[in-house]
């Protein structure tokens, strides 16, 4: 099949350049014209539909309003007061104009605020003002007018931050953006230099970049068309180009390689095409099945961002796939003796064939000892694993972003003037069947609750309707309140609480719906958030009311819940998909089940390390932080099928060897000395790929970017060199046993 599709490329090479120009073309347009990227986000959690909820209670959304801590300039001149003419002056244009701006729905001040929540709002030691601006439509809708209103709430004699989730969602797009501009700057070059070191020639050297670039610019081009009609985030055209630029350059490095090699034997132009794309355009294709396959398990997390950046992906891969088998033939077959051009000088095109070189002797020196090998490569990997034990989730919130961004100051301002408004609370929501919330026994319900969330550890206190105390002197502690008190307060309240009563209810009680918040103790570890979520949740039922709770505490739980339920069927389907792509392959039961056994304990060494990198924080990371839930999903599932682009070319040339020869340890010797080499160049321009997007400035990305590195770089030393002869080695001729009928030989056919 794959003969054939070389010499039907040769004969038709000029309609297949023309036609990859016309995809181009309409890929440039894709880009220009652009889509409608949005938040990472997962639909259906309980977190989010009790964030609904208070946002009805409340009337100002949490993912359409903004924080705004407005302060005197510090620059020139004594600091102004809060009741300073000039400072109300300056404060009151600024929001005059604010509330100019189309799709501004409400404009908050302590002026407009509830009594006890307008002292909450200033804060006369920092000389601090907190304002609330909320949108009117959906999240989408109000990011279309943030940047209008981030550009009024200026002011020369204000310093003025603004924070919230159209704040944290517009910042984490541009320095995304920046990001990958930078990392595709970083990562071009780098790639050029290793292929020539590859190749020795500029053309031969240039081919597999112009590859990886049409790919990436085709299917990014797709990804946001796709964007108008599914919900898309901005990570996943980052992703779509870390991987898409990566195994496009990878598999037209393998058919170049292979391609010269043939010339190199004395075989013609045409001759050494159609055996190139028969063998390395084998390979190529079952890689491409392999990559895909572990792309499509993030199919299986439907709701989330995940299922689209696994669709995303698999539809740059596709792109690199065709055109390494395509194009690239085509423009081969083109050029023919232009292969040959631009010679570094001074150095030797050919590369000597030999079956002793270094790779054959490191592979004999394994086999020589494969159970010491295999015992000392096992225990380095157990030992880069261990940190994965510990491993903790949580989802991305501001503080992955770059200090100097909008949203980044804008926390820490709010933090700095108004700790209590700034201190992570969870929303606990009850429903009632009616809106008749505050009945005698609703109260006495509501009470018990707050009574039971004050005894979890990792609570400092609780704010809702009902309360539990009065306050007294103020030398004194407060009073405690039995419950028959307060029930008697709110069903009968008296003049002097009457007032503070309604202005209570604005804010915790609407139709049926009354919200109670559990402020987290700023102290509290990680797993005592967790577990005052589960703690929480733990009884649903308030008298004859459903409990919801929310807020980022819960969030965080049911995220990491979301990807844990979900995670079992995607790594069997990638699993199950993987060993049936490499059996057709190979033809060999063994084979296919080891190449997973490598891939798991490849990544789980990678878990180990990125735990004990960025929640531990170690090397370049000042200060840890868990992981977000889905890095080690996608982490598993982009790498598991990158781990078989070199496991499928090594065993493919082994079992060249194997099936002319019948001798399994020269099938392994040398495989290993003709693909060891070109499998180290790859996982180079790997490596110098996802290495620039570790040096990006979100979190998010640069874990991807370290963990896909990592893992490309131990699969091509530490599994490709150790582990696969010494395990090859002791299985013997088993590796190649397939039950009779099924041993038709897999390479070349």
């Amino acid at each position: 099949m794959f003969e054939h599709l070389g010499l039907f490329v040769q004969a038709r090479k000029w309609w297949i350049v023309a036609f990859s120009a016309v995809a181009l073309v309409l890929g440039i347009a894709g880009l220009i014209d652009g889509g409608r990227l949005t938040a990472a986000t997962i639909v259906g959690l309980e977190a989010d539909e009790a964030t609904r909820l208070v946002d009805e209670v409340t009337g100002r959304p949490e993912a359409t309003s903004l924080a705004v801590v407005i302060r005197a300039s510090k620059g020139g001149g004594a600091p102004l007061s809060l009741h300073d003419a000039s400072f109300i002056a300056a404060r009151d244009e600024v929001l005059a104009r604010v509330r100019t701006v189309p799709g501004v729905h409400a404009v908050v001040t302590a002026n407009e605020a509830p009594a006890f929540l307008a002292e909450r709002m200033r804060n006369r030691e920092t000389q601090a003002e907190l304002v609330f601006v909320s949108f009117e439509g959906t999240p989408d809708e109000a990011l279309q007018h943030y940047p209008a209103v981030r550009a009024a709430l200026h002011s020369p004699a204000l310093d003025i931050e603004a924070t919230g989730n159209l704040a944290f969602v517009e910042d984490m797009a541009k320095v995304l953006q920046h990001d990958l501009l930078r990392a595709e700057i970083i990562s071009l070059p780098l790639a050029i230099l290793v292929l020539l070191f590859v190749f020795r020639t500029a053309v031969a050297a240039v081919l597999p970049v112009l590859v990886g670039g049409l790919s990436v610019v085709c299917g990014i081009a797709v990804v946001m068309v796709l964007s108008h009609w599914f919900s898309i985030a901005q990570y996943t055209i980052n992703v779509c180009s870390l991987i898409g630029f990566g195994v496009a350059i990878d598999y037209s490095l393998f058919l170049v390689s292979r391609y010269r090699e043939e010339l190199s034997g004395g075989a013609s132009y045409s001759d050494a095409l159609s055996r190139a794309v028969s063998t390395a355009g084998r390979a190529v294709a079952f890689s491409g099945l392999a990559v895909g396959a572990g792309l499509a398990g993030l199919f299986f997390f439907e709701g989330s961002y995940l299922s689209v950046m696994g669709m995303g992906g698999s539809i740059v891969v596709l792109f690199a796939v065709s055109f390494a088998l395509t194009l690239l033939p085509a423009i081969l077959a083109v050029i023919g003796k232009g292969i040959h051009k631009g010679r570094l000088p001074g150095v030797s095109t050919e590369r000597p064939s030999t079956h002793d070189g270094f790779w054959a002797k490191v592979a004999h020196a394994v086999m020589r000892a494969p159970v010491t090998v295999l015992g000392i490569t096992l225990a380095l990997l157990g030992v880069l694993a261990s940190p994965g034990a510990h491993m903790r989730l949580a989802a991305t919130d501001v503080t992955v972003l770059p200090e100097n961004t909008d949203a980044r100051r804008g926390i820490l301002a709010l933090a700095s003037s108004f700790s209590d408004v700034a201190t992570e609370r969870i929303a606990v929501v009850v429903r009632f069947p009616d809106a008749q919330v505050l009945t005698p026994p609703r109260i006495g319900a509501l009470y018990d609750l707050g009574a039971r969330l004050r005894a979890i550890p990792g609570i400092a206190r609780v704010d809702g309707i009902v309360p539990s105390e009065l306050p007294s002197a103020s030398d004194e502690p407060p009073t405690v309140l039995a419950k028959e008190d307060a029930i008697e307060l709110l069903t009968t309240p008296n003049e002097m609480s009457a007032g503070s009563l309604e202005e209570g209810k604005k804010l915790t009680v609407k139709g049926n719906v009354t919200v109670l918040y559990a402020v987290l103790d700023p102290k509290a570890t990680p797993a005592q958030r967790d577990a005052a979520v589960h703690e929480i949740r733990k009884e649903r039922h308030v008298a004859d009311g459903e409990l919801l709770a929310g807020g980022k505490a819960a969030r965080d739980v049911d995220s990491t819940h979301f990807m844990i339920s979900r995670a079992p069927r995607a790594v069997g389907f990638v699993v199950a998909v993987t060993l049936l792509v490499v059996f057709l392959l190979l033809r060999s039961v063994l084979l296919p089940i080891k190449a997973v056994v490598m891939n798991v304990l490849s990544i789980g060494a990678t878990f180990g390390t990125l735990v004990w990198i960025f929640q531990d924080g170690h090397l370049f990371v000042s200060s840890g932080r868990p992981l977000e839930p889905t890095l080690p999903v996608l982490l598993f599932c982009v790498s598991f099928g990158l781990s078989m682009d070199y496991e499928v070319l090594m065993l493919a040339r082994m079992k060249e060897v194997f099936d002319r020869t019948g001798d399994n340890t020269r099938a392994v010797a040398e495989g290993l000395e003709s693909s060891a080499g070109l499998v180290t160049s790859a996982a180079a321009i790997m490596v110098s790929v996802f290495s620039a997007f570790a040096l990006a400035r979100v979190v998010v990305l640069q874990a991807t970017g370290v963990g896909l590195a990592f893992a490309v770089a131990l699969d091509a030393t530490i599994i490709r060199a150790l582990l696969v002869p010494a395990t090859m080695r002791l299985l013997g001729s088993w590796n190649w046993w397939a039950p009779k009928g099924l041993r038709k030989t897999g390479v070349g056919h």
